[in-house]
C-alpha cells in the first residue's frame, strides 16, 4: 500500500508528520482517529482530525492534505439515498395540505 506524508494542525499533535496510508482513490482517510491510552488504565481518549485540502496543487487542483484537529469530533453522518426523505416534510417543503378529508369540500 502508498502512503504519503501528511502533516498535523492543532491540537496534542500539532507539527508533527506522520505516514498516512492511502486509499485506492489515492487519497488518505476523511477523517483519522488516534487513540490515547490512560495512564491510569481508564479508558482510551481518541484524538479526531479532519483532512483539509492543504493549498493549491498542480494547475490549481489539490493534491495534497493536512489534517486539522476537531476537538468537538465528527458528527454522525446519515445516509442519504434518492429514496430517503428529509427528516422534516417530504422533499423539504413546508406541510400545505388543509385539515379534513382529501375529497371533503366542507373542510
Amino acid at each position: 500500500m502508498r502512503s504519503e506524508e501528511t502533516p498535523f494542525e492543532g491540537g496534542p499533535m500539532d507539527g508533527r508528520v506522520l505516514p498516512v496510508l492511502l486509499g485506492i482513490t489515492g487519497h488518505p482517510p476523511k477523517t483519522y482517529r488516534i487513540p490515547v491510552p490512560d495512564p491510569d488504565g481508564g479508558p482510551d481518549t481518541v484524538l479526531v482530525y479532519r483532512r483539509v485540502p492543504r493549498g493549491p496543487g498542480k494547475v490549481g487542483l489539490t493534491n495534497r492534505w493536512k489534517y486539522e484537529y476537531a476537538p468537538e469530533g465528527v458528527p454522525p453522518r446519515r445516509l442519504n439515498w434518492p429514496w430517503s426523505k428529509p427528516s422534516a416534510t417530504p422533499r423539504g417543503r413546508p406541510d400545505t395540505t388543509p385539515p379534513g378529508k382529501p375529497d371533503d369540500a366542507d373542510g
